[in-house]
Formats: structure tokens, sequence, C-alpha cells
């Protein structure tokens, strides 16, 4: 690949992935409505103004989380090269917000709550599936983005 093709390679990675992340955060959250009272307690228009609007916050964190996963591990080849570094730190980086502002949000501002049915960790009260949420979707929006086979991942 030549000088200038791998330079402009992360563009349409990242064009891929912004609305991989897009997408699955939007079916996410409102897949796991349920678990919120707000699903018991809110009109649909209430819920479905919140999913989009936690959907949206979702896409600026994982931009951001990306960001910060490229300024940390990438180097000037990438996504053809230290692919897996930026994925790992992304996900770190992403997974670590949500475990702050879903602790913030639920236990210190009281600003959402949990349904019952809402697993949650022991010691930090945080969510299941929120986690698991940035545990696997922008993970897996970024490996589609790039199109990567297994075999070709441990650069």
């Amino acid at each position: 690949m030549s000088g200038q093709a791998v330079a402009t390679r992360w563009l349409p990675v990242l064009r891929r992935y912004l609305l991989a992340v897009g997408v699955g955060n939007l079916v996410w959250e409102f897949g796991q409505m349920p678990l919120y009272t707000l699903w018991q307690s809110g009109t649909r228009r209430e819920i479905a103004l919140a999913a989009l609007h936690c959907a949206a916050g979702d896409l600026g964190i994982a931009a951001g989380a990306l960001a910060l996963g490229i300024a940390c591990a990438a180097t000037p080849g990438w996504p053809e090269v230290r692919f897996m570094p930026v994925l790992l730190a992304a996900t770190a980086f992403g997974t670590g917000y949500t475990l702050y502002s879903e602790h913030l949000n639920v236990v210190v501002r009281q600003a959402w709550a949990y349904a019952p049915a809402m697993p949650v960790l022991p010691g930090l009260g945080t969510g299941l599936a929120p986690l698991l949420q940035w545990l696997l979707v922008p993970p897996l929006a970024l490996l589609w983005a790039h199109g990567r086979g297994a075999a070709s991942i441990n650069r």
C-alpha cells in the first residue's frame, strides 16, 4: 500500500465506525430500556427521547474514546498497524467512562434509576447492561469498520 493510501485509510474506517457505533448504541439503548425505571414510569415519548438522547451521548463518548485510543496507541500507519492496541485502549476509555457515569448518575445524582431486573456489579452499583454495551458495541463496530479478518488483527 502506498504512503498516501495508508495515510488516508483511517478516514473511511472512522466513518464506518461512527455509523456502526451509532446504530449499535441506538439499538442497545432501546433494548436495555426495560432495565430502567423509566420503562414503567415514562410515557412512550419520554422513553423514546431518553433512548435517543443516550444513544447520541454514546456516539460522542465512543468518538472521544477512539480519539484517545488513537492518541495513546496508534502509529502513522493506523489502522493497518497497531489496530488491536487502539481497539483495546478505546474500549478501556469507553468502559471506564461508563463505570464513572453510571455510578455518578445512578448512585450520586440519582438522575436515573435501574429497575429491579437490572443486574448490578457488587460494590459499584453499576448496571451490567451498560457495561456490556461498552465491552461489545464499540469493539465490534471498530472491527466491522476496519473489515479485518481474525488472522490479521494481531498487529
